[in-house]
């Protein structure tokens, strides 16, 4: 756990902004996760508060009093109604938020704001991650930039994970969503470092016009292809950043019935113990992914996959063809393992990263809060 440095980071639009957010869907839900809903159910985020050391996650009442004061506070430094303030905490579960520390924090965090504190303010919201993450793309007037946290207990949907992605481009009330919600799904959702799912997970958009450009669809699709790649690089940040981290695991599935199928195979995969722990030993045991396609959880029971059609490939390098087992030895060296699979049976496709598994990891959230 971080002990020390930067802990707290403030984001405010300086410009009147639009928003959406997507959360966690586990059913212990940190306070942040329970006040920023109820918040932008009520009008447009302007400003987000956000935390590491401590999750103020499973604190009850008071948890959610304490977010709530937060949220007061930051409107009152920032001249906005406490309902247009979001919050993200990180850290221990179970560990209430220490307002004595919060609160004189937060008046320093609205003195020091800057242009130019995007740097300090990812470092601010690390945890264990070893470096900050930020990602940045320009288009035709106008730009797209983020930055998030995350190391571990990342699974979709969402994951222990903040990230806050801001825009200049123009966008209308209740349209944010509408670009966020498939764009995380190919991204922050298609990541796993260790199956677990957190407490606090949000991805927040940000967007208040101040390029001042003219909307047309091209530019929806231009702002829709940068945010999607400032979440893509992000998300990749995070796999690559994963507690314990050796070997960057990429999983391509295709030639299944529907996308979505896809996307569930590819998920089993990505997120196997056994997998994870083979790409650590740089070890091509393809039993180990027939195992995982073949046991994703679909619709009440399991994905559709005939096992005479499906054809396996590591780093390029194909092992079965048509089910029929092919005898080569693929080169697995190297810090990165892509395992290809087609199915055979139709026409949809997903990816996923996710990180190896390691003695690394194990030591580390063996010690976590001790």
């Amino acid at each position: 756990m971080k002990t020390d440095g930067l802990d707290l980071a403030l984001v405010r639009s300086t410009t009147r902004a639009v928003g959406a957010a997507m959360f966690t869907e586990n059913r212990v839900q940190a306070a942040p996760v329970v006040v920023s809903r109820r918040h932008l159910a009520q009008t447009q985020p302007q400003a987000i508060v956000l935390n590491s050391g401590c999750a103020n996650a499973a604190t009850g009442e008071r948890g959610e009093l304490d977010a709530l004061a937060t949220a007061a506070e930051a409107g009152r430094l920032l001249e906005l109604e406490a309902e247009e303030i979001l919050l993200c905490s990180t850290g221990v579960i179970g560990v209430r938020l220490p307002l004595n520390k919060m609160l004189p924090g937060l008046s320093e965090a609205a003195s020091a704001l800057s242009e130019t504190g995007g740097e300090a303010a990812a470092e601010a919201i690390m945890t264990t991650d070893t470096r900050p993450k930020q990602a940045s793309a320009s288009g035709a007037g106008f730009c797209v930039g983020g930055m998030a946290k995350g190391a571990a207990m990342i699974h979709p949907k969402l994951a222990t994970m903040l990230a806050i992605v801001t825009t200049d481009y123009p966008l209308e009330e209740g349209e944010a969503e509408k670009f966020l919600r498939p764009v995380v799904e190919r991204s922050f959702n298609r990541i796993s470092v260790d199956g677990d799912c957190s407490t606090n997970d949000t991805v927040i958009l940000l967007a208040n016009g101040a390029a001042e450009i003219e909307r047309s669809e091209a530019g929806d699709r231009e702002f829709e292809r940068l945010l999607g790649q400032v979440c893509h690089e992000l998300a990749e940040q995070i796999v690559k950043d994963a507690e314990g981290f050796t070997v960057l695991l990429e999983v391509d599935v295709r030639g299944a019935v529907s996308e979505a199928q896809a996307a569930a195979i590819a998920a089993r995969i990505a997120s196997s113990p056994l997998v994870k722990t083979a790409a650590f030993g740089h070890d091509p045991n393809w039993g180990r992914v027939m195992m995982a396609a073949g046991s994703a959880p679909w619709n009440g029971g399991y994905a559709e996959l005939d096992p005479s059609k499906v054809t396996l490939a590591f780093n390029g390098t194909e092992v079965l063809v048509d089910g029929a087992h092919i005898d080569v030895a693929p080169a697995m060296e190297g810090p990165s393992c892509v395992i290809a699979l087609d199915l055979g049976l139709g026409e949809g496709e997903a990816s996923y990263l996710a990180s190896d598994l390691s003695y690394e990891y194990v030591r580390l959230n063996a010690e976590y809060t001790t």
